[in-house]
């Protein structure tokens, strides 16, 4: 038996026996038989050995990169690249998002039926005061235009730029119907909530969510043929489930909802929802178990697997929210899927170690530490950095 101690909330230290065996990994080449579409949004690797600003600079390890791109496909998955997952935005900016793109599409190519779609955006136009909604048209149509040319499809992703510069929702409309009406193939449009990014509030023209949701319905049924769903990530199943039952046909619900992914892609009498999630990087020998046991129609055996996984993570996506990527790339390392708990930005200091302790009593419990001697090993050394042992 695999035992740690772990620091408890009223600092003391208490001694973790890990209690349950890891879900095993389906076999090389096995079919897994997913009945839903499953992006799981990937994370970058820094590279520790770099001469760098930690703060400032981006240092990409693309041998590990690009590994964990075909760890997330030999499980089942469809990669969602060079997203919020990856800290876009957040540490990865458009010159390194590109050359992710580039690389990703590159591997993809090798693999017989790999799947990967692409975020394009605007994040290489500041926002400001002086920019326009056309600069932000001509940014997004040359985010787009780079990706189509390395024959990447389209994740359309939120613009901060936009949000600060529309005056209402008709400059939405504007710029969507702009862009979708140039694009070669259908695309993913992601609502990226303010709990993500504060400086998406107000996204669609308001900041009501169910008056944004009206805007965001006409941009779609407006351009319904170039759309082929909507990522929503506003942590809401009720928004969710609204919003899905109200698309245009053939389009659609791609949750982006990190608390409550289990039952909506289950979905109801009505519907479900397919799923573009960034918690898939962090539990995806368990989500893809849960996802075969769906697709064979034992959906009492797709909760018992994924049920676990939900409170691991509302932790790892609990506010601030957008620090997320923490956990994400911490318990990669645990799970030895990369050599280091370094990010680009600095970003591994953004959680405390008390946060990480639970990380790893939840992991255990969702049954995703691949290792256990490997990942107490490694708990131990992060918290002997802290002081703790």
């Amino acid at each position: 038996m695999t035992t740690i101690n772990l620091p408890t909330a009223a600092r003391t230290l208490e001694s973790y026996t890990v209690r349950n065996r890891p879900l095993a990994a389906p076999p090389k080449g096995a079919s897994l038989g997913f009945n839903r579409i499953a992006y799981a949004a990937a994370h970058v690797v820094a590279d520790p050995w770099a001469e760098q600003d930690p703060w400032l600079d981006a240092p990409i390890d693309w041998e590990r990169t690009l590994a964990f791109r075909h760890y997330l496909w030999d499980l089942g998955f469809c990669v969602a690249e060079a997203m919020d997952t990856a800290q876009r935005g957040m540490g990865l900016d458009w010159t390194a998002a590109r050359e992710l793109i580039r690389r990703a599409l590159a591997e993809a190519r090798t693999r017989p039926g790999a799947l990967i779609a692409c975020g394009a955006g605007t994040d290489h136009l500041a926002p400001g005061p002086d920019v326009t909604v056309d600069d932000v048209i001509r940014a997004y149509e040359e985010q787009v235009e780079a990706v189509e040319s390395m024959g990447g499809r389209i994740i359309l992703m939120a613009s901060r730029a936009l949000a600060k510069a529309a005056r209402g929702p008709d400059d939405y409309a504007r710029v969507y119907d702009r862009i979708l009406s140039q694009v070669r193939q259908p695309v993913v449009i992601h609502w990226l909530g303010e709990m993500f990014d504060p400086a998406l509030a107000g996204y669609w023209g308001a900041a009501d969510h169910m008056e944004a949701m009206e805007t965001c319905l006409r941009v779609l049924q407006a351009n319904a043929a170039k759309v082929d769903g909507i990522k929503i990530s506003l942590l809401s199943k009720e928004k969710e489930i609204v919003m899905r039952r109200r698309l245009p046909q053939g389009v659609r619900m791609y949750t982006g909802d990190d608390f409550n992914y289990a039952e909506l892609i289950a979905g109801d009498e009505k519907g479900h929802s397919d799923a573009l999630l960034g918690i898939f990087d962090a539990i995806a020998p368990a989500a893809s178990a849960a996802l075969s046991e769906l697709g064979a129609g034992r959906e009492a055996e797709f909760h018992a697997i994924m049920a676990p996984t939900v409170p691991l993570s509302r932790h790892i996506f609990k506010a601030p929210t957008r620090f997320y990527k923490t956990g994400v790339v911490f318990l990669a390392w645990l799970n030895g899927l990369q050599d280091h708990f370094t990010m680009i930005g600095g970003q591994q200091s953004a959680r405390s170690i008390q946060h990480f302790a639970e990380l790893f009593r939840l992991a255990d419990a969702a049954r995703v530490l691949r290792d256990p001697d490997l990942a107490a090993e490694r708990m131990r050394r992060l918290l002997a950095v802290h002081g703790i042992a």
